[in-house]
């Protein structure tokens, strides 16, 4: 169509599409800001939401005293054992010195000796006693890190299991926001759908196309991009279902205006090749006619070949098709021409009813190609 188009006409077209696009794109950022922000109508969801109060913080705390604990009684464990190592070496020691000492008394047999010997078996009874004593501190030590890790182990057990619980009704309570928030996102969005297609099946030839065209621009993509993908999965079945719908839709639309428009052209060809003619617009007949299709029925003719009249038989003057004629002559100069010309390109002359084919043509009156000037 835009052959036929005055070029002023075609670069404020051009301009017009560059405001549908510019008016499409800052309602798509508006838009786009304002799908964003519908996440905040909800709260925040966290994991101590859904444990009971106050006992994630208990069990957390009671496992960073055991921690504590812990790392206390094993500084205390290493000390006494290195305190158990000196008191079983100081023993070993005297062991072996009252042992060599015993076996010298009983070398000499000496009285006066008993007293040293009572006094060497005190003083080793007081090493063992050290050394049961480091023992017994180091027995105790590991007692409480058993018992402080087995109590850490409980209560990292008791949060674990109110941490899943909780896990599973924070994922449910997410999926139930998510459904919520694609709610919102569709409440705003299929409005504005609807209202695209409305525009789309009723202005969009209105003076007004360039904001038309943008919000259905708009539409389109706050529907297939700020919709879809948020779209709930279950399995894939919504997903496919929708597809499904959309798509139904879609064809059926498609369908629905195939029909139509197969019974405007049949009632169309019913008519006279004038009335047929005069219901034409000018650029609709010069925009098909560039695209080498009849003006009236859009089915393909060899317009080269009728314009040099060179069709079996003479001249091609009329659509093989619907009959409308395509070409006739100036009813001044008789010059060949199309029929749809305002005016005859040799003599500049209105094509006006006179405009006529030779009578060799054969052709009848109502197949006479004459355009009124709107």
């Amino acid at each position: 169509m835009s052959k036929s188009l005055r070029l002023s006409e075609k670069w404020f077209r051009r301009g017009l599409w560059l405001v549908a696009f510019v008016f499409a794109g800052f309602l798509i950022g508006l838009g786009g800001t304002l799908v964003s922000d519908l996440p905040r109508v909800e709260r925040p969801l966290e994991l101590s939401q859904f444990m009971p109060a106050g006992e994630g913080e208990r069990l957390r705390a009671e496992i960073e005293q055991a921690d504590t604990g812990l790392d206390q009684v094993r500084r205390e464990i290493d000390q006494a054992a290195l305190a158990l190592d000196a008191a079983e070496q100081s023993s070993r020691n005297a062991r072996e010195t009252f042992s060599n000492w015993l076996s010298t008394r009983r070398a000499t047999q000496l009285p006066a000796q008993d007293t040293e010997l009572i006094q060497r078996t005190q003083a080793l009874d007081a090493l063992k006693a050290a050394e049961a004593q480091a023992q017994a501190r180091v027995s105790t030590l590991r007692r409480q890190r058993l018992d402080l890790s087995q109590a850490r182990e409980a209560s990292v057990h008791q949060l674990q299991t109110l941490e899943a619980e909780a896990g599973e009704q924070l994922r449910a309570e997410r999926r139930r926001v998510e459904l919520r928030v694609f709610l919102y996102r569709l409440a705003l969005t299929l409005p504005l759908l609807a209202l695209a297609g409305w525009l789309f099946a009723k202005k969009r030839q209105s003076p007004w196309w360039p904001f038309v065209w943008g919000f259905i621009l708009f539409a389109l993509f706050a529907f297939f991009v700020e919709l879809v993908p948020y779209l709930p999965s279950y399995g894939g079945y919504v997903r496919y279902i929708v597809g499904l719908l959309i798509t139904a839709l879609v064809g059926r639309y498609a369908i629905v205006g195939l029909q139509r428009y197969l019974a405007r052209q049949r009632e169309a060809e019913a008519h006279s090749a004038e009335q047929r003619r005069e219901a034409l617009g000018y650029d609709t007949a010069l925009a098909r006619l560039a695209k080498g299709v009849c003006p009236g029925c859009e089915r393909p003719v060899d317009l080269k070949a009728a314009a040099a009249g060179q069709a079996t038989g003479g001249a091609l003057n009329f659509c093989p098709h619907c009959g409308i004629g395509v070409f006739d002559h100036c009813g001044h100069c008789q010059a060949r021409k199309s029929a749809f010309s305002r005016f005859c390109p040799d003599c500049g002359e209105p094509a006006k009813s006179g405009g006529q084919l030779p009578a060799a043509a054969g052709t009848s009156p109502d197949g006479v190609g004459i355009l009124h000037g709107q």
